[in-house]
């Protein structure tokens, strides 16, 4: 019996689910929305702070967002580990599901909800699709623990996804904003971009932070072991990853406080098919490990990986892209309020299915 199986099985129930989430992970859209509410106030008190934001830049973005941006991804790249990305094959069912649905499934799903709920709306239309193409590197963690899933191989393929972002993610982006749309007659011209800005976003805000956490992990195993660096260093710099999401949310809302304050059904509009999303790709997701025979931990860290999003970097591409007052970076802000409520309502579907499962006679269905 492996270890994740162990521990899964002494683990409680569903009701202590909420209990098990830090304070910081449990409040998180109460976070959003005080930061959102900061923002809105901010903007209104200190008429001049885009002009004090906008002094420095990097690029298109400017200093201290693209600083709250990249402290929003180290800690979270920090934590994956590399070391074990040489076993990822060890499970060749699993690697493959885990690929087919987090860069073949999942964009081409959040694709066509973007395109049936916001065709008119073309700025969230836009980052709907950002959103789907960035696989989750960070929360997943948290959900997959919750859900009593395998340990190991989330991290596996938390690491798979952070490198093949690097790799994949400003090809993918051209071909599902631009390439797509035009082989199926969709109109694009209202979305500019170009894949040198979605690529340098990509190197920029995911990887400095993803040579950074490689280095701090590497050195930091070699002088204090994993013990100290898994349960002393990686929680002290935990909490950086929302500070740095709650300020780049705080600056955007100063920012864009007029748009978002009169027009707010635009922006509940982008709910409805991230409910969707994440609701249909956990779905699949659970059903397909099912049927691969692949046991409940493995098939609920399938589940949750492909079904979170990389919201972060999202954000990071948003905003270095089209700036910080578009509504491609709005649409990436809303989804951590979205996603937190719904996958911790899929945790709780997660562990009845667990027990479900664990009774079913059928070898199809039950563990293996």
């Amino acid at each position: 019996m492996s270890d994740s199986t162990t521990r899964s099985s002494s683990l409680p129930g569903s009701d202590a689910v909420l209990a098990r989430l830090s304070v910081l992970d449990r409040f998180l859209p109460v976070w959003i929305l005080v930061a959102m509410a900061s923002g809105l106030v901010l903007g209104r008190l200190v008429p001049g702070v885009q002009g004090a934001l906008d002094s420095v830049k990097i690029g298109q973005t400017s200093l201290p967002i693209a600083l709250g941006l990249l402290l929003m991804m180290y800690p979270v790249l920090a934590k994956v580990r590399y070391e074990q990305m040489g076993h990822v094959t060890g499970d060749r069912r699993l690697l493959w599901l885990s690929l087919l649905l987090n860069w073949i499934v999942g964009p081409a799903l959040m694709f066509t909800l973007a395109w049936a709920f916001l065709a008119d709306q073309p700025e969230f239309r836009t980052g709907l699709i950002v959103i789907g193409l960035a696989r989750c590197i960070a929360m997943v963690l948290i959900w997959n623990d919750l859900a009593c899933g395998d340990r190991e191989a989330a991290a596996l393929l938390v690491a798979l996804n952070s490198v093949f972002q690097i790799l994949a993610y400003a090809l993918l982006g051209t071909f599902y904003l631009r390439v797509l749309p035009g082989w199926l007659g969709l109109d694009t011209q209202d979305v500019a971009f170009s894949t040198w800005d979605i690529t340098k976003a990509v190197l920029i805000f995911l990887g400095i932070p993803l040579l950074a956490g490689f280095l701090t992990r590497r050195i930091g195993l070699r002088r204090r072991g994993i013990k100290w660096y898994e349960q002393t260093f990686l929680p002290r710099i935990g909490p950086l990853a929302l500070y740095g999401l709650l300020f780049t949310v705080v600056v955007m809302f100063a920012l864009q406080g007029d748009a978002i304050t009169s027009d707010p059904v635009s922006v509940v509009s982008v709910a409805l098919p991230l409910l969707i999303y994440f609701a249909v790709m956990w779905s699949v997701s659970f059903v397909l490990g099912v049927r691969a025979h692949l046991g409940y931990p493995k098939t609920a860290t399938l589940a949750f990986t492909a079904a979170g999003n990389n919201f972060e970097l999202a954000i990071a591409v948003s905003i270095g892209v089209w700036g910080v007052t578009s509504g491609q970076a709005l649409a990436g802000v809303i989804g951590p309020l979205i996603e937190v409520p719904a996958l911790v309502a899929l945790v709780y579907v997660s562990l009845w299915l667990r027990r479900r499962l664990a009774r079913s006679p059928d070898p199809v269905v039950g563990p293996a």
